[in-house]
């Protein structure tokens, strides 16, 4: 415990795969034996000198009276010091097989509601087999999840920021973890006002919250704030002019959910959501072959087409086999290399839940060892990808053995939090494995999902990173995240229910506008976010308001970026705005991070303002069609923005058109620019 206390054995120091300096730990302390070995053995005796001890390494350079990469990491005559000190006067024994063991740790307190800039001690006890408790706060590492929200210093003290919201602050000790969950509200009243609708069990989950918290949600956001956002986030393509119009002029209570209804039924829809998955799922080109790579691509947009329910989509996925041609989720396996690549990218994508680091090592924040690694990857053993003719065919063959390369001991093929069995399932062993990932008792696999299409629609998860749900690393809102979870599997997870529910939420369906209490909150939904659309949706905007389509190189005219399945298609602007590459299930290979080539791409490049000026553009067109200023102004607002224009908005405007009358064509190319350039045009919100 010690040298994960200090960062010894992290994987930024002698923790790291090569060790460092020639000294190499387990990561964490997960293999006592290899580092007794190293600590003893190792270094030709220097590290440990047990007739002096003061003269050993260990010791020498930990306090810095040697030269050592990693600076003092704890003075002489402290508890580090005599601790190690009195270890190997002892002897430096490795310690007792039959001795108590340690059953796990606790944080105290639990949890806490902390006022702003305040200051909470935490004390962690560690509970051993002989039913013995001790106080190992002085041995223990902590790690806040939100640095923004609260600090935690190395003796445990944690520090409220002066932004309200909640944080999760780890302990560990011997490779057990645990954590402390503080709740920190604003320290000023809420003035009175009229309570906010709630239209659905999503709405009072996310108020209680708030509450909690002394944060007013903003109010309900306007027709053409709602019809903008939900085009893009169901179908990635912005209204048309007439389309805002139309929607804008109804005046039924009804017309924002027959619009969700409408959009779900949209071939757009199945488009935009393979894309995404087609992301998760490494459809790779280059990997998988032309072929295979697009029966892969068609079967997930035809899941969406058909509303597929999304357990029988995974239990597809991880049960298939034949020819890759023919059957497209059997690609995955392909594109996974190997049984052990497979089981992690499953795991994260499916579960929520990262292993690959417990393919070398204990997971640090974690409950997940090398036997749960190497027991999800025995799954995958028995498949072969084999050419046969001018197909490729997944086999499934044999009942080969799965070894844990670092004990040597056979693994036999279980789930995560599953009891391990003495024997391998019978036959294809991922049946039993697809029976249990999409059962609803499973605790993982309905609030992965859940939580996933949530941070579509919200630009952040419930747990955030989508893709790392751990104990460490709790979500922000248990409550909702556990009723969406359940509708999820009352709807028998129908996609399109399920975001139905979501759109017809208050919560949904809030004004990006701050109040005073919500405006430094994005993690409690008190808020829309502004969110930058994602790198094929915004061509596809550029090209839809310009009115001139994007030729990609070797691809069909007329095919939309949305519409792309290969994700190496050549093509600068995708590259630039964080088309990610589908080398593996992380949601961080897309960058939605904005940045100044973007800025600098749509203000001056060549492409951009070919578009814009192009002698049959949307530009072109409503110069020679609308004579009127005011009328022209509008269309360009409603085609850009899905709005008409403010009083201030619209009198700028045709202050630049009269100015500019003598060369008009330019005036209108001027607008559209500038409009194509503001934010509220590249984000959602």
């Amino acid at each position: 415990p010690i040298f994960s206390r200090f960062g010894c054995n992290s994987s930024g120091c002698h923790g790291k795969a090569e060790g460092q300096n020639g000294f190499k730990l387990s990561v964490f302390g997960f293999d006592p034996a290899a580092d007794h070995n190293a600590l003893i053995k190792e270094g030709r005796g220097r590290r440990v000198f047990v007739e002096a001890p003061e003269q050993s390494l260990l010791l020498r350079k930990a306090t810095g009276r040697m030269a050592h990469g990693g600076g003092t990491r704890f003075a002489v005559g402290s508890d580090a010091h005599e601790t190690l000190r009195s270890w190997i006067a002892a002897g430096a024994p490795f310690g007792s097989a039959d001795g108590p063991g340690l059953q796990f740790i606790r944080v105290e307190p639990a949890e806490r509601l902390l006022g702003m800039q305040r200051t909470q001690q935490l004390r962690v006890i560690a509970r051993y087999s002989n039913d013995r408790e001790v106080d190992v706060t002085h041995r223990a590492r902590f790690q806040s999840n939100n640095d923004g929200l609260a600090l935690v210093d190395a003796s445990g003290l944690v520090t409220s920021l002066d932004v309200p919201g909640e944080a999760a602050v780890m302990a560990s000790f011997l490779g057990e973890v645990a954590t402390f969950r503080v709740v920190i509200p604003r320290s000023e009243p809420l003035p009175a006002s009229q309570a906010l609708p709630q239209l659905n069990f999503i709405d009072p989950c996310v108020d209680r919250k708030l509450a909690k918290l002394n944060i007013r949600a903003s109010g309900i956001c306007d027709d053409a704030t709602f019809l903008r956002r939900v085009y893009l986030d169901l179908i990635g393509t912005l209204p048309t002019a007439a389309e805002a119009r139309k929607f804008l002029a109804d005046s039924k209570a009804d017309k924002r959910s027959r619009l969700v209804a409408e959009l779900l039924e949209r071939p757009e829809f199945a488009d935009y959501w393979a894309l995404q998955w087609a992301d998760v799922l490494h459809v790779d080109r280059p990997v998988l072959g032309h072929q295979n790579a697009y029966a892969f691509y068609r079967w997930i947009r035809e899941s969406f087409r058909h509303n597929k329910p999304f357990d029988q989509f995974a239990r597809e996925l991880i049960t298939a086999d034949g020819p890759l041609r023919e059957n497209g989720p059997a690609n995955f396996y392909k594109a996974t290399k190997k049984p052990g690549e497979t089981a992690s990218s499953l795991s994260q994508a499916l579960l929520g839940i990262r292993i690959a680091c417990a393919e070398c090592h204990h997971h640090p924040y974690d409950r997940w060892g090398q036997d749960d690694y190497y027991g999800m990857q025995a799954f995958f053993a028995q498949l072969n990808v084999k050419a046969q003719g001018a197909n490729e065919w997944l086999i499934v063959s044999g009942n080969p053995p799965t070894t844990n390369p670092r004990t040597g001991k056979s693994v036999t093929a279980h789930a995560l939090a599953q009891p391990v069995p003495k024997e391998n399932p019978a036959g294809d062993r991922r049946s039993v494995l697809a029976a249990w990932w999409t059962a609803p008792e499973n605790p993982y696999f309905a609030r992965n999902i859940a939580n996933r299409i949530w941070a579509h629609f919200f630009g952040r998860g419930i747990v955030e990173p989508v893709d790392d749900f751990r104990a460490t690393n709790p979500p922000s809102n248990p409550e909702l995240l556990d009723a969406l979870a359940d509708h999820l599997k009352a709807v028998k997870f129908d996609i399109r229910k399920f975001i139905q529910t979501i759109t017809a939420s208050r919560v949904y369906q809030a004004s990006s506008e701050t109040n005073a209490s919500n405006e430094r909150d994005e993690q409690n939904y008190s808020r829309s976010l502004f969110r930058r659309v994602e790198a094929e949706v915004l061509l596809d905007m550029v090209c839809q308001v310009t009115g001139i389509p994007e030729k990609f190189p070797g691809v069909a005219s007329g095919v939309r970026a949305i519409q792309l399945w290969d994700s190496k298609v050549n093509h600068y602007f995708l590259k630039q705005f964080g088309r990610p590459e589908r080398t593996s299930a992380c949601e961080c290979e897309r960058n939605h991070e904005p940045n100044v080539a973007q800025v600098l791409h749509l203000l001056n490049s060549p492409e951009i303002h070919a578009k814009l000026s192009h002698i049959n553009g949307v530009a072109a067109q409503l110069n020679r069609d609308i004579a009127d200023d005011a009328k022209l102004v509008d269309e360009l607002f409603l085609t850009y923005f899905s709005r008409f224009p403010k009083k201030s908005e619209q009198q700028f405007a045709l202050e630049h058109l009269k100015r500019r009358s003598a060369r008009r064509a330019e005036a209108v190319e001027d607008l559209a620019w500038a409009l194509l350039n503001a934010i509220e045009f590249r984000f959602n919100h």
